[in-house]
């Protein structure tokens, strides 16, 4: 399966892309990285090459231009302006539904560490469209209110020594809708990178599945 690298163009900025699309998807997920991360995160790229070999699309994005990203490391504030993060996710997902090699598929989000209440702040801002969410390690608090109009099922991953992240990610899914459908998975032994042996292959199995039992193609 060939990736495809591309730009997407986005009110007057172009953010780098890497699309990978089997034969057959079984639905597209669009990552959304961590803070200070990007497209060449080799955890977020472990995770898409499972979901690629379970016949599910991937698009690893930068959030930021070259410029943003240079200014966030000196600053580390771009990282963390969630609601930037969000409506560009948001308008990348416009843009996949203008491409027709992509618009067919059920889309779905990816979101890591901060990245995770980015994408469920564009889950909120684009419910007809998201079908499925998996955070890994997030911080779905900092999405604030847009947790109330989450409506697209959602995967909660945590380490099981990620003691902080957890308790944040119990008080955050006390704050989405009550007909959202929505689970926890605790991974045994895995501290906040799933740095730990296997930790991360289970994080990987648990997005696979997910996506594969609400990703499926528009009929």
């Amino acid at each position: 399966m060939e990736q495809v690298a591309t730009t997407v163009p986005l009110g007057g900025i172009e953010l780098s892309a890497d699309v990978s699309a089997p034969d057959r998807a079984k639905g597209l997920v669009l990552f959304a990285h961590g803070s200070g991360s990007s497209r060449h995160s080799p955890r977020n790229r472990h995770v898409a090459n499972v979901l690629n070999r379970g016949s599910i699309g991937t698009i690893l994005i930068d959030l930021l231009t070259e410029e943003e990203e240079a200014l966030d490391v000196r600053t580390a504030e771009l990282r963390f302006d969630i609601p930037l993060l969000g409506r560009r996710l948001a308008g990348i997902t416009d843009w996949i539904g203008r491409q027709p090699g992509l618009k067919s598929l059920g889309l779905g989000y990816f979101g890591a560490s901060t990245g995770a209440a980015a994408a469920l702040v564009a889950a909120a801002e684009r419910p007809d469209v998201v079908r499925a969410v998996v955070s890994r390690g997030g911080r779905p608090d900092l999405a604030g209110s847009a947790l109330k109009g989450v409506l697209a099922p959602t995967l909660f991953i945590v380490g099981e020594d990620d003691t902080v992240v957890l308790g944040l990610n119990y008080s955050a899914m006390a704050q989405l809708p009550r007909q959202t459908k929505h689970k926890l998975e605790i991974v045994a032994n895995a501290t906040h990178l799933f740095e730990e042996p296997g930790a991360l292959d289970k994080v990987a199995a648990l997005a696979r599945d997910w996506f594969r039992g609400h990703l499926a193609p528009q009929v």
